[in-house]
């Protein structure tokens, strides 16, 4: 069976210096891009496998519905996986759906909306919606440790930090 060895929020996907930092962690030797956009888009997929294989790891670019069926079918084979989506929405899909996911790293999300998102690090906006989808990943769903962390080298900020920004 593979496991997760890290879950990441970036909207930029597979970028520079956090993903060579990122895929050197203990243990991990392929890296999965859930993006249903991206995956449907066969320049956008080869685009993101070939950055991601610069890193030395296997890259997986894939839908979220395939993403749960490569979970359902292979239980992910025996990858020690990287998985990369651009939303907290992905995340709480796949961990419902019952993908083991311990840890959850948000790296980078931009603001969508001026009426509802607030600045909750650098680099990360969030609303209120997404913070209580993390908030039940956490309690509901044994996603143990979600932080904040544009770069590995960067201070991180924990859940309960932001929580209390939204009054939850």
């Amino acid at each position: 069976m593979g496991v997760v060895n890290l879950a990441r929020v970036d909207e930029r996907l597979i970028h520079g210096q956090v993903m060579m930092t990122l895929s050197k962690r203990n243990g991990v030797d392929s890296i999965f891009v859930v993006d249903d956009v991206v995956a449907k888009d066969k320049f956008m997929k080869d685009l993101y496998k070939s950055a991601g294989s610069r890193t030395g790891q296997k890259t997986i670019v894939m839908t979220l519905d395939k993403c749960k069926y490569y979970w359902d079918e292979f239980e992910f084979k025996n990858y020690s996986a990287i998985v990369i989506a651009k939303t907290v929405g992905h995340f709480y899909e796949l961990v419902k759906h019952g993908v083991p996911i311990k840890e959850l790293n948000i790296g980078g999300i931009a603001q969508k909306d001026q009426e509802k998102d607030l600045l909750v690090t650098k680099s990360v906006y969030l609303n209120k919606e997404d913070a209580l989808k993390l908030k039940e990943m956490n309690e509901q769903y044994g996603v143990e440790n979600i932080y904040f962390q544009a770069t590995p080298s960067a201070p991180s900020t924990s859940l309960k930090d932001v929580l209390a920004k939204f009054d939850l």
